[in-house]
C-alpha cells in the first residue's frame, strides 16, 4: 500500500495577557492559552471502484466534518501492511485469515479507546465471520447483503405473466424463463456473483451447508449436483447468461438487457434508474424438493478490519469512527444510500420507518429470507481465493457443455480441500 501522508499543519495563534497597574507592581505574564487539541491523522483503506470511492469518501467527509477528526482514504493494496482502518471485501477476506497477526481485534480497540461496542448491538445475522470464539467482534459488518432475485416487472408483462408474482422455486422459474425468451427476451436471466449466489447461498436454503464448521468443503452432495445440472440445462437453452465471476451481470439487467438476475440485496438502490426497468424483488427460490423446504440464505460484505501496529492516538480516532458508523442515524443513510443492511435493532426499526416509504421492500425481503440465521457458517467458499476460483473454473467447464455436473464439483471439494489443508488458518471459521 502507497501512502502519501501528508503531515498534519496547524495554525495556532497565542495570545500574551499583560496588565500594568498604575501605582502598583506589575503583574507577572499569563501563561500562553493551551493550544486546542489536534486529533491525529489516520487512515482507511479500500479497494472500491471509482463510484464506491465517492460514495466512500462522502461518509468520511461527514465524519470529518462532524467529529473534527482527519480520516483519510487511501488505496488497498494487496501485500502491504493495512493501515488503520481496512475495508475488506468479501473476496479479501482471505487475505485476513492468512495474515492474523497484522490485524487487531475490533471489541479489543474500542475497550481501550473507551468506546462502547457491545456485540449484542449487532444483528445475529450479520456476524458472519467476524466474531472470535467467544462471540467478540473482531471487525465490523459495513454493508452487509444477502443474494435475491431482482426482476423487471415489465418484462414479466410483456411475457404475460402476472409481474407480483415472481418464481418461488427454480421448477417454477424455468417456465416462465421460457416465455420471457419467446416474449424476445436473449438473456431471460443472470447472475453476479456466481459462486456466492449457486454454491453458498443454494446450498444454505437447500439445507446442506457447502462448508463444515470444521473447513471441509461439501457442496458435491446431490442438491447442489442437481442444481448446477439445471443450470447447464438453462444455458444450453439460452435461458442463463453467464456475463463474470463478480457483479459483471448486474450492468446487464441495469441496461434492462436481462429480465431477471440473482445478486446482493444491496444492489437495489444501483437499479432504481435501470433503463427501462420497474422493479420487482423476490427471495432467491429454492428447489422444493428438497427435505426439510427452503432453509436461511446467508449474509456477508465488505467489514471493516483494524491494523495493528498504531499509535493510541489513532486507536482514539478510529474508535470513533465506527461508533459514528454504528449510530441509528448514520445506519439509516448506509441502508437509504448504500443498500447495506442495518446492523443493529435499533437501526433496523429505524430504516424500517423511514427508508422504505417509497414502497422499496428489499430490505425486508433480504432479512425473511435470513430469517435469523444469516451469520452461519463464518466462512464461505466465496471468500476464500483459491478455492473460489477454481470453483468458478469447474462450473463454467459444466455450462461451457465440457464437463457433468458431478465431475466439476467432486474436482472443485477435492481442489479446495487440497488448498485448505495447505492453509490450515483459512478452516477456522471465526478467525482470532
Amino acid at each position: 500500500m502507497s501512502y502519501c501522508i501528508r503531515p498534519l499543519t496547524v495554525a495556532v495563534s497565542l495570545a500574551l495577557a499583560c496588565s500594568v497597574a498604575q501605582a502598583k507592581p506589575a503583574k507577572p505574564a499569563a501563561k500562553p492559552a493551551a493550544a486546542p487539541a489536534v486529533s491525529a491523522e489516520f487512515e482507511l483503506a479500500h479497494n472500491l471502484g471509482p463510484a464506491g470511492e465517492e460514495r466512500l469518501q462522502a461518509i468520511v467527509d461527514r465524519f470529518n466534518k462532524e467529529s473534527g477528526s482527519a480520516l483519510k482514504l487511501v488505496r488497498l493494496e494487496r501485500g502491504d501492511k493495512p493501515a488503520v482502518l481496512n475495508l475488506m471485501r468479501r473476496y479479501d477476506l482471505s487475505d485476513v485469515l492468512s495474515q492474523p497477526k497484522q490485524f487487531v481485534p475490533l471489541h479489543d480497540m474500542m475497550a481501550k479507546a473507551g468506546e462502547p461496542l457491545k456485540v449484542g448491538e449487532v444483528l445475529g445475522d450479520l456476524k458472519a465471520g467476524v466474531v472470535d470464539a467467544k462471540g467478540k467482534l473482531v471487525a465490523l459488518p459495513v454493508l452487509y447483503s444477502t443474494p435475491v432475485l431482482f426482476y423487471n416487472k415489465n418484462a414479466f408483462r410483456k411475457a404475460k405473466l402476472n409481474p407480483d408474482q415472481p418464481p418461488k422455486t427454480w421448477f417454477e422459474m424455468q417456465g416462465m424463463l421460457d416465455k420471457l425468451q419467446d416474449a424476445g427476451y436473449a438473456c431471460p436471466y443472470t447472475s453476479s456473483w456466481p459462486v456466492w449466489v449457486h454454491v453458498d447461498n443454494v446450498s444454505a436454503i437447500s439445507g446442506v451447508p457447502a462448508m463444515t464448521e470444521k473447513g471441509q468443503l461439501t457442496f458435491n452432495g446431490l442438491p447442489q449436483v442437481k442444481h448446477l445440472a439445471m443450470m447447464a440445462t438453462w444455458t444450453k437453452a439460452n435461458y442463463f447468461k453467464l456475463f463474470g465471476r463478480g457483479n459483471e451481470a448486474s450492468a446487464r439487467f441495469h441496461e434492462g438487457e436481462c429480465a431477471m438476475i440473482s445478486t446482493d440485496s444491496r444492489e437495489h438502490v444501483d437499479f432504481r434508474d435501470a433503463k427501462g426497468v420497474e422493479l420487482g424483488v423476490a427471495p432467491l427460490p429454492y428447489h422444493d424438493d428438497v427435505y426439510g423446504g427452503r432453509q436461511s440464505s446467508l449474509a456477508d460484505g465488505p467489514s471493516l478490519w483494524v491494523g495493528a501496529g498504531r499509535s493510541a492516538a489513532q486507536y482514539k480516532q478510529a474508535a470513533k469512527f465506527v461508533s459514528f458508523l454504528v449510530s441509528p442515524e448514520m445506519q439509516v443513510e448506509m441502508v437509504r444510500v448504500y443498500g447495506g443492511l442495518p446492523m443493529t435493532a435499533v437501526a433496523r426499526a429505524a430504516a424500517r420507518s423511514k427508508v422504505l416509504q417509497d414502497g422499496d421492500k428489499t430490505l425486508e425481503i433480504a432479512y425473511a429470507s435470513l430469517n435469523g440465521n444469516g451469520s452461519k457458517p463464518g466462512v464461505r467458499v466465496a471468500n476464500i481465493d483459491a478455492v473460489r476460483i477454481i470453483t468458478d473454473e469447474e462450473m463454467e467447464a459444466v455450462w461451457a457443455d465440457k464437463k457433468p455436473a458431478k465431475a466439476a464439483l467432486d474436482t472443485s471439494v477435492t481442489r479446495g480441500n487440497a488448498v485448505l489443508g495447505a492453509k490450515p488458518l483459512l478452516k477456522k471459521s471465526q478467525p482470532f
